[in-house]
């Protein structure tokens, strides 16, 4: 690069000497050791710059700047030495020659590099063939990526995608930005299969729309995290993750009050029910960084209870104690209360699998209905302070039996809440109910995963079916907050946005994989969407409300409290004694209509 810079500066001065007299300029002797001079000016000066610190296949915009000022500094010593030896005597220098001589070797010695950036990538990009990838978003987090993606060895960025009209046909990072609409021909022009959104600062309806213009596309799709998840743009290509379901969903992330998190934990003894499963790990590690003073995990599954058990032990500094057994086993469950001054209890046991409830409607009912009166029971004689039930959308106008004992233990949690009240014990019991949990055991999401890694079909149950969806890190926040704003015998639910038609879901999911879906109008795709029909129990949508009850706000502003109807305890318990007398009796017809029969009078509640 000196001697490249030296021969192109003194070429600069002759060019400047040519262009200025208008012909083919011979120098005399002192116009020669001028030309001379010039590079041994400048080198020092370009040392100084750092124009000989930057690897030239990395070179980035913020060298064109490098390069004028070091040339601006060039040039103005050569002409305070050009004019120096003008007033000697020597032949004069004429004026504009130091103007052109900067103007010129502006030019060069960014050409040079700039130029040879070029003619290093290009075995760089023959070594990419078929994985180069375009970046949407031209900002701060799309440049870093571009410069992360050119050091890795696995995919080389072809271009950015920006919506800012007035960055098209220019270069950022060494990169062309295009318009969206170009995409067509870029994904032939440079052989494009994929394409990562780095929009780390937008809401989630933008990257919703973002994501849903791409999806026309035979593209794979990833996202970039979050800013708050980046260390300072370290290690970022590392972070592109696949689009999560969630960012389809064009709901923003229910923030959390950081008041309400730790009201009923911090410092207490925290009781988690069904702690192995999807939901109850995460309401555990949620809990552990609340800093309990004690946390006691229920589960009936061993190798569930062993895996959260492992990894509490390397995050929790309290107590932590794994105990093995159901909530229906009475004499367990007291015993847990009482031995470990239990204060606040998070319900998450269930059977919640609609079809195999559907099949198993004995172990149903004995589990989400008994078990959840058993527990709550022995909450109230033993004086906990927070009783928190986590329910299901399912609950509301139950066609199926799951929904119909979610619904039940929604009734048996209201009765002790106006048990508690009547005898003013202060203690509150609630329930909390919400829509499908993105990425749970049983949800939808990852059954279409498998199914497309195996290439297919993707099972539908119907055309229509809508759903509510909601990630599993924003429900178990939920659950935790609603313990702090319970007074007692409420029914909270999340402002979930629109519900998502399935299928819509199902041809968005195919699309982002990278595949086409297969159907009338498109007869060659790779994955076809099957329509399988309703399972027995299945609702075309579902409903976080009971329809006379009415919806009101809390201190949280995406969290409502349903007004609903409940039960009196005399109702209750005849109803409870129906339900024991068909159990007894093996009866599961009979204890199927005791349950929905109870359930789905929800407006009148006898």
């Amino acid at each position: 690069m000196l001697v490249a810079d030296a021969t192109l500066l003194v070429f600069a001065v002759w060019a400047a000497y040519a262009i200025r007299l208008g012909e083919w300029h011979v120098p005399n002797r002192e116009q020669a050791l001028l030309m001379a001079v010039a590079p041994l000016l400048a080198t020092p000066v370009f040392l100084k710059m750092g124009l000989y610190r930057s690897v030239i296949r990395y070179l980035g915009e913020q060298a064109l700047w490098a390069v004028v000022k070091a040339m601006s500094l060039a040039a103005l010593l050569w002409a305070a030495l050009a004019f120096m030896t003008q007033m000697t005597g020597v032949e004069g220098v004429p004026r504009a020659v130091p103007l052109l001589y900067w103007m010129i070797g502006m030019v060069l010695i960014g050409g040079l590099r700039f130029g040879a950036r070029w003619v290093l990538w290009f075995p760089v990009r023959d070594r990419f063939a078929g994985r180069q990838v375009l970046i949407y978003g031209a900002g701060g987090a799309g440049r870093q990526l571009a410069e992360s993606l050119r050091r890795g060895r696995d995919l080389f960025p072809a271009g950015f995608l920006d919506d800012d009209s007035t960055l098209h046909g220019k270069d950022m990072a060494g990169l062309r930005v295009y318009a969206p609409e170009q995409l067509p021909s870029l994904i032939e022009r440079f052989d494009i299969h994929d394409v990562i959104v780095t929009l780390p600062s937008a809401s989630g309806a933008r990257r919703r729309e973002v994501v849903g213009s791409l999806e026309k596309y035979p593209l794979r799709v990833r996202i970039l995290p979050a800013l708050t998840d980046i260390a300072n743009g370290r290690h970022l290509v590392n972070m592109v993750r696949e689009v999560d379901i969630g960012d389809l969903l064009g709901r923003d992330p229910v923030a959390a009050d950081p008041a309400l998190l730790g009201r009923c934990i911090t410092g207490k003894a925290v009781l988690v029910t069904g702690a192995g499963g999807s939901i109850g790990s995460e309401l555990c590690l949620q809990i552990a960084a609340l800093q309990p003073g004690r946390l006691i995990l229920l589960e009936a599954s061993e190798h569930a209870l062993y895996q959260i058990h492992r990894v509490l032990r390397s995050v929790l500094d309290c107590e932590l104690v794994p105990c093995l057994g159901s909530v229906g086993d009475a004499a367990l469950v007291s015993h847990l209360l009482a031995s470990y001054g239990v204060e606040t209890v998070y319900h998450a046991a269930a059977h919640k699998h609609v079809p195999m409830v559907e099949a198993n409607v004995l172990a149903g009912a004995c589990n989400n209905v008994l078990g959840t009166l058993v527990l709550a029971r022995a909450a109230f004689d033993a004086g906990v302070e927070a009783f928190v039930l986590v329910s299901t959308d399912k609950a509301v106008r139950p066609t199926n039996v799951m929904g119909a004992t979610k619904r039940w233990a929604e009734l048996v949690v209201q009765g002790l809440a106006r048990q508690a009240t009547i005898e003013a014990t202060g203690q509150r019991f609630c329930a909390v109910r919400f829509g499908n949990v993105l990425g749970s055991s049983g949800s939808v999401i990852p059954l279409f995963k498998e199914q497309i890694a195996q290439s297919g079909p993707v099972t539908v149950t119907h055309a229509e079916v809508t759903r509510y969806f909601m990630s599993i890190h924003e429900a178990v926040q939920l659950v935790i907050q609603t313990g702090s704003l319970a007074d007692g015998g409420e029914i909270f639910l999340l402002d979930m946005g629109e519900p998502v038609r399935v299928l819509d879901l199902a041809r968005n999911m195919i699309r982002l994989a990278g595949y086409t879906v297969r159907d009338e109008a498109n007869p060659e795709g790779e994955i076809e969407i099957a329509i399988t029909g309703l399972r027995p129990g299945e609702k075309l949508y579902e409903e976080l409300l009971i329809a006379s009850s009415n919806a009101v706000s809390t201190m949280h502003p995406k969290i409502m409290k349903a007004d609903e109807p409940s039960l009196d305890s005399d109702t209750l318990a005849g109803l409870i004694e129906q339900l024991n007398a068909a159990l007894d009796a093996r009866d599961e017809a009979a204890v199927r209509m005791v349950l929905m029969a109870a359930a789905a009078d929800q407006d009148s509640c006898p």
